[in-house]
């Protein structure tokens, strides 16, 4: 049955964390819708979601290999190819690097072996990042999760809750994000659906709530909590001192936790992705990224320059809409996705 606990700043310490009281029923909110296209396997929608980065990156890659060897102009053109598909600079040279020592260790000639090359080298570059994320070391496991407005963040956790419970594992969802109405709704939508218990205010402390969540979640016996936080720019430096008490009040509720802290980012942004991630683990740790809407992008190659510049584990990818179209991150399956037909 889905759960809602409603708190006021007055009567706050007064009430059970394991209380539960009705809600109405919100209007759907940027919930998300069971993918359209089932009959697909999650590889072909990733193909399928990756298709602008590859027209971008993978497509083109063809001309410029077509020279058959790799000699200056190849690697310039290479360079203002992985450059604009936002691959980093770091990463750029990185991968030029290697495929002039592959070049000449391995005597490379023709398109298709010179552009394998590229591919198994940034395969190995990205095979760090694949670090599944395992939740059966707590009970409840905490996952603390943050990130910018508008990256998707509450989406995801909907996303992460399906994708738990398709694990067999009890999930309870924390409404911390206080200040953005529609994103308490959202998540009470999901719960309603989904038959997932949602712990909410409809203002005040977000600390409080999760405090909230995760004595519920220990009383039910939950496996999993998912811990939302409102959305914020790292140079908000009053907030992120906000989700850093997120974080403390965390650690008082269950001194093993946060046990993983999730930063949801938007692969449209590129490269500022990068300072994202550094400013948000400055402020809380970040053990983990979701990175969402590649399909939407050209700029999926932004993995790369964070594998280079803050090789944080990349957990899930999201490619689509779709409620199953948030899964774990394969190194291979991305680059083959990358470099594909």
């Amino acid at each position: 049955m889905f759960g809602f606990l409603k708190r006021s700043g007055k009567d706050a310490d007064n009430v059970s964390p394991t209380a539960a009281a009705v809600a109405p029923v919100p209007e759907p909110i940027d919930t998300p819708q069971e993918s359209p296209e089932k009959a697909l396997s999650w590889r072909e929608r990733l193909f399928a979601g990756l298709s602008r980065t590859r027209a971008q990156l993978g497509g083109k890659l063809k001309s410029v290999f077509a020279r058959g060897k790799v000699d200056d102009e190849l690697l310039e053109e290479l360079e203002t190819l992985l450059l604009t598909s936002d691959v980093g600079m770091d990463a750029t040279l990185h991968l030029l690097d290697e495929l002039k020592r592959r070049a000449k260790q391995e005597k490379l000639e023709g398109a298709e072996a010179i552009q394998n090359a590229l591919a198994e080298a940034m395969a190995a570059m990205l095979q760090p990042l694949e670090q599944p994320l395992q939740v059966d070391g707590h009970k409840p496991f905490v996952i603390m999760i943050a990130g910018v407005n508008g990256a998707g963040k509450t989406t995801s956790i909907g996303k992460l809750a399906k994708y738990f419970q398709g694990q067999g594992k009890s999930v309870l969802l924390a409404a911390g994000d206080t200040f953005r109405a529609a994103a308490r709704e959202q998540l009470m939508t999901w719960g309603e659906r989904n038959n997932v218990t949602v712990i909410a205010q409809e203002s005040g402390d977000p600390a409080a709530v999760v405090f909230d969540a995760i004595a519920a979640a220990k009383a039910r016996g939950i496996d999993v909590v998912l811990a939302d936080t409102a959305g914020r720019l790292p140079t908000q430096l009053h907030l992120m001192e906000e989700i850093a008490k997120v974080r403390r009040v965390i650690q008082k509720a269950d001194p093993t936790g946060p046990h993983e802290v999730l930063l949801v980012l938007d692969a449209n942004v590129g490269q500022n992705a990068l300072a994202q991630v550094k400013s948000f683990d400055k402020s809380i740790n970040v053990t983990g990224l979701v990175l969402t809407k590649l399909d939407g992008t050209a700029k999926g190659g932004v993995i790369a320059g964070i594998a280079r510049q803050c090789p944080k584990p990349v957990r899930f990818i999201g490619v689509g809409e779709g409620i199953d179209d948030l899964r774990p991150f394969v190194a291979r399956d991305f680059v083959d996705a990358l470099f594909g037909e």
